[in-house]
């Protein structure tokens, strides 16, 4: 009796919508219905395609729709059928991408609007510190910032719960309440401070906002690295860089600890996929020459099931041995720099351990052995008040049985660029 009820209400959507004309049309989600027909593994879904026929039909078939306009939004244009793109149906495509300075400006402004900012919050200056937050993103750093600033009792939203509500939209909120061992503290403060150098001194990585060895979310710690504007390209050298600071903590520990833990996992995940991304996708190998091999994480399986990998088994070889190349080559780099840099990062491990957090200057100053800032006198009242110490502790913190043994203890080092 189910048969035939998704064309059905298409044609009753369209009669709708014709007796109210002018009339728009918005459909949701368009790939739950307008998925690549043929693609499923084993036949085809017979109910969707009536479905997705009967609104190809009505949107452009031998009955005129004067006076209705369709609009339809999805986030994986590549798996929708052609028929839905040609011209008389979907005519128009436009790519919402991700906001620039101005536009998060804009979002900022809206999602401002009835939330009691201080004079010293310049909405201009936080677009610049939130390069590739979406909208959404936006709207929860504020709202993330009325709430620690309410737990305090505090009047007006300052850059204090503004910068502490930005590392928990990227981050998470702090997990002061975990157990961590002495052993595995010093172990994440190495970790940490080992990206935090390597991004410091090469010079294509993007600048150290924050380090700290406090966890949050999944990670034992993390090194926030942000970039100073919005980029349409990443070069090479970028990349070449941010492998090198990626393996920088797995440098670390085994340098100082004298063994290595599995607090590196996604970090060697990340840098591997940034390696492989850029020989067969970038063209940027030396030895396999700038050609496009594919990409092989592609999960949509049955629009290309059918087809053989377009390179041979000896490419595929060639590409492997370029990957490990590429990371060796990194991990080299990185030792080097945390080889000669040992006092440094000696130093930056005992402050991360007695402070558990510094922000860039704070790194800086330590690493280089020079005086430390005197940090904002606000910012200070702020540590001091049992109210904002208070929330920390009331921080959602997952039940340890729902964690897997592998992720526990990784340091991760979020760059939102990469």
């Amino acid at each position: 009796m189910f048969v035939g009820v998704g064309a059905s209400r298409v044609r009753d959507l369209f009669n709708t919508a014709k007796k109210s004309t002018p009339a728009i049309i918005f459909i949701d989600e368009i790939d739950a219905v307008g998925r690549h027909r043929g693609a499923g593994l084993g036949g085809g879904h017979d109910e969707r395609e009536q479905t997705l026929n009967q609104l190809l039909v009505e949107m452009d078939g031998f009955s005129i729709n004067e006076g209705v306009i369709i609009i339809a939004a999805t986030n994986r244009p590549d798996i929708l059928d052609p028929a839905l793109l040609r011209p008389g149906r979907f005519d128009r495509q436009i790519t919402v991408n991700f906001p620039d300075v101005k536009g998060r400006e804009e979002i900022l402004k809206v999602h401002a609007k009835g939330k009691p900012l201080a004079k010293e919050v310049v909405l201009k200056t936080l677009a610049k510190r939130t390069p590739g937050f979406t909208g959404a993103d936006l709207e929860n750093v504020l709202n993330e910032a009325a709430i620690l600033g309410a737990r305090a009792q505090k009047k007006e939203i300052t850059m204090v719960e503004l910068e502490e509500a930005i590392t928990r939209v990227v981050v998470g909120p702090e997990k002061r309440s975990r157990v961590v061992t002495e052993d595995d503290q010093r172990i994440t403060a190495y970790h940490e401070a080992g990206h935090a150098i390597v991004a410091h001194t090469l010079e294509h990585c993007d600048p150290v906002h924050e380090v700290s060895i406090i966890a949050r979310g999944r990670a034992a710690g993390y090194t926030m690295a942000l970039p100073k504007d919005d980029r349409q390209h990443l070069k090479r050298s970028k990349m070449l860089d941010d492998i090198a600071m990626l393996l920088a903590g797995r440098v670390a520990e085994s340098l100082m600890v004298g063994d290595i833990s599995t607090g590196a996992s996604n970090d060697l995940q990340r840098a591997t996929e940034l390696a492989r991304k850029m020989v067969v996708e970038f063209g940027m190998s030396d030895n396999i020459g700038p050609i496009f091999l594919g990409n092989d994480t592609e999960i949509f399986i049955g629009k290309d099931f059918g087809h053989q990998r377009n390179y041979s088994e000896d490419v595929a070889m060639k590409v492997d041995r370029e990957i490990r190349e590429i990371l060796e080559k990194a991990y080299t780099r990185a030792k080097n720099i945390l080889e000669e840099g040992k006092e440094g990062l000696e130093r930056v491990k005992e402050a991360l351990l007695e402070h558990e957090r510094l922000d860039g200057e704070e790194f800086a100053a330590y690493y280089e052995n020079r005086e430390v800032p005197v940090k904002d006198a606000a910012a200070d009242k702020s540590d001091e008040n049992p109210d904002v110490k208070a929330l920390e502790s009331q921080a959602q913190d997952a039940p340890e049985g729902d964690k897997n043994p592998e992720d526990a203890g990784k340091g991760e080092n979020f760059d939102r660029t990469v």
